[in-house]
Parts: C-alpha cells; structure tokens; sequence
C-alpha cells in the first residue's frame, strides 16, 4: 500500500532539495568579482539539466541497480526502461521507486554544483562540463551505492550517513581541493588580499535558501513522517545555529570585525556537520558538533589554508570538505539508540569502539576512493580540452569571454 503521507512529504523534500542549487547559484555569484558573476552562476545552474539527463538515463542504475562488487549498481536498461516506478521501493515507508528516484535526483544535482566554488574566474566551461559528466559517472553514483545500498561496501561495515556527509559533502570537497590545484591559483593570487565581492545580499538570500533547502535534504532522509525527521530537522537547526554563534564571536574576538561572508560560512559549515548525523545524534550532539565542525573550518581557512597557498576562493573545501570529514567522524561519537533505535550506540554512549571506527575507515576511504578517481578524471581529460582560460580571458573576466554577458549592463539615459 502507497503510503500517501509520506509519498507527500518526501515530494515536498525533493522541491526543497532543488531548491539548494538556485540558492547557491546565488550564494556563489554574491561571492565573485562583478566580471565573473554570470560566469559562476550559469557554472552552477547548468548542473540541474546536466545532472536531470544522466541520472535519468544511466545514474539510477548505477547507484541503485543490481549489486556489483559492493562498489556500483548494474541494470541493462537506459532511461529507466524495465524498472516497475510504481512497485514500492520500502514497505516501511509505503513510497514508491518513482518518489524516491525523483529524491535521490535532486541531491545528484546539487552535488557537483557544490565544487564549482573552487575554481570560479579561471577554468574553461567546456572542460567543466565534460568534468561534471565523468565525475558523476564514474565518482557520484558508485559514492551513492558504496553509502546507500545495503550491498554497498561501506554500509556493510556499519559506516552510518543519514543524508550526505560522505557521498555529498567530503565527495564534493575533496573534488574541490583537487581542481583547484590542478587548475591554479588565480592572476596574481595573494591569500591575505582582500576580495571585492559581487553582492554582499545575494550571499545572504543564497545561505538562506540553502539553509531552507537544507531541511529537505536532512528531514527528507528520513523518507517518512516520524520522530526521526522531527528530530532531524531539530538537529540541523541546532547545529547551524551554533555553528552561526561561534563563527561570529571567533571572528569579533580574533580578527576584531563580524562580516557577511563569515556568518554565512558558518551558518553552512553547521549544516555541512550535521548532515550525516542529523537523524542520529540529540540536541546536546548537534550542540557539539555545531561547535566543532566550525572550530575546525575556522582553523582551517584562517591559519592553513593561506600557509598551503591553495587558491580555493569561495572555500568549498574548508567549508564542505573540512566539515564534512570532522562531522563524519563525530557520527560515531554521537551516535545513539536514544535517537533512533535502528542504530548501534556511538562512543559517547556506551557503543565502544566498533562505530566510530566504522566512521573513521568509512571517511578515510571516501577521502582516497574521491581522490584517486578525480585525479584519473582531470589528468587526461585536461590533454583533450583545456583547463584553464587564457590570461588575456581571464583579465577580461569570464562573464565576456565565456558567454558574452555581464552581470550588470547599466542603464544610460541620452539628453534630449
């Protein structure tokens, strides 16, 4: 029997999840310089028709078709051909393949798009493109089944992610540091410049929505109305708001002035934490995590990163990566019964050492698996299309020399 309810809240969930790219396409475009807004925008956008066609064609079937190797799904079918949509995917949930399927294709969309903010101003369109449809192929989809699949490798050894924090966040992130550096630092790169930013409000409207879009992504897990959910969307709460409080007095007491983009970085490195502990974890766990998921952004962003002299401008790995990877581990600290009674208990409550292990190998191997793939991807993909543009393009800005567009024309008025 189709559960009507929760075939409902899960639709309200997958809008809330296509929501997140916009939003970020925002969040992005606010951070860039003016002659590169449209350029990070369109970067960011393109992935919801890119992403929509492959998963419909081949993604399902790779990340949830019949077991391979605990590594990808397999099914002869393309474009969804031979799969019965309307068979139920969980008499648990009473929701449908079809319900789920359109779910699971809302987090492959915003997946990628969270990498783009590491390479904005400097790589070619063309070979994003073409990058984004490989790495989906051959990185996202395998990630899904590893996690998400009960014979996926990484769930057989009780590693727990309730919405992302491996297959999203740290896959996202990692991808990021690695194009960065494979593509460079930008012209004239200097970690401690200051950057001008496009517009300050569109960062703001941008953390909203995907703060907004967020509860579709960690409520939604749960796939039904229950106290999981109710708890998970009190948790992704809690968390964001600490993550948000401590941001702001690290930077009031050590670097003497609260700014938009620092609040908005820690508002997302919380929601970033809680993401796979989110249906797992109490209040209190949330509280910590929230706290220390930010600590290590912070730290991150502030005292390595401009020692490493990456060029990461938008910090998609200090946010995501960083805080993915911390959030992870913490899952199997926090981890508890309590919560919900279908897990085992973390470290902090009486599990031992067997979860938070689970977490560690599970973690260390997304961080290897994403590594070695994204660098087999770029290093002969880059011999076919070029990586980055020219110096004359990217002294122009990439809004003109990409797509012939600015951000912000201007309006004249001729004296009459």
């Amino acid at each position: 029997m189709i559960n009507q309810a929760n075939t409902l809240f899960v639709f309200i969930a997958s809008v809330l999840v296509f929501f997140m790219t916009p939003g970020l396409a925002f969040f992005y475009g606010g951070m860039v310089s003016k002659k590169n807004a449209v350029n990070t925008m369109i970067s960011v956008f393109m992935i919801t028709g890119v992403a929509i066609v492959l998963f419909i064609a081949f993604g399902y079937n790779l990340a949830f078709g019949k077991n391979v190797g605990g590594i990808f799904g397999f099914s002869k079918s393309f474009f969804l051909n031979g799969f019965d949509l309307k068979s139920l995917y969980s008499k648990d949930s009473g929701i449908t393949i079809l319900t789920y399927l359109m779910f699971q294709m809302m987090f492959s969309i915003i997946t990628p798009a969270l990498f783009v903010g590491a390479i904005v101003g400097r790589m070619k369109f063309k070979f994003l493109l073409a990058f984004v449809v490989i790495w989906s192929t051959l990185i996202y989809y395998p990630m899904v089944h590893m996690v998400w699949t009960l014979g996926g490798i990484l769930a057989k050894i009780g590693m727990l992610d309730f919405a992302g924090g491996t297959v999203v966040h740290i896959n996202a992130g990692i991808t990021a540091l690695l194009l960065s550096i494979f593509v460079g630092p930008r012209l004239g790169f200097d970690p401690d410049r200051e950057v001008k930013h496009y517009n300050l409000p569109w960062v703001l409207m941008g953390t909203s929505i995907l703060w907004i879009g967020w509860y579709g992504f960690n409520v939604g897990s749960t796939l039904t109305v229950s106290d999981v959910a109710t708890q998970a969307f009190l948790t992704t709460t809690v968390a964001t708001g600490t993550s948000f409080v401590v941001w702001m007095f690290l930077d009031m007491f050590l670097r003497e002035k609260t700014n938009m983009i620092g609040l908005c970085t820690g508002a997302l490195c919380g929601l970033v934490g809680i993401t796979p502990a989110a249906g797992y974890v109490t209040v209190a766990g949330a509280c910590a995590i929230g706290l220390i998921c930010t600590l290590a952004s912070y730290t991150f962003i502030h005292v390595i990163k401009p020692k490493l002299r990456v060029d990461d401008p938008l910090d998609a790995f200090g946010c995501h990566g960083v805080s993915g990877i911390v959030g992870s581990i913490l899952t199997g600290a926090f981890a508890t019964k309590i919560v919900n009674p279908q897990i085992e208990n973390g470290l902090f409550y009486g599990g031992g050492l067997h979860l938070i292990s689970a977490q560690v190998l599970g973690t260390l191997f997304t961080i290897v698996f994403v590594g070695v793939m994204t660098c087999a991807i770029v290093l002969p993909l880059k011999k076919f299309i070029p990586i980055r543009v020219s110096r004359e393009e990217e002294l122009m800005g990439l809004d003109l020399a990409e797509h012939g567009e600015q951000a912000d024309y201007g309006i004249k008025f001729e004296e009459k």
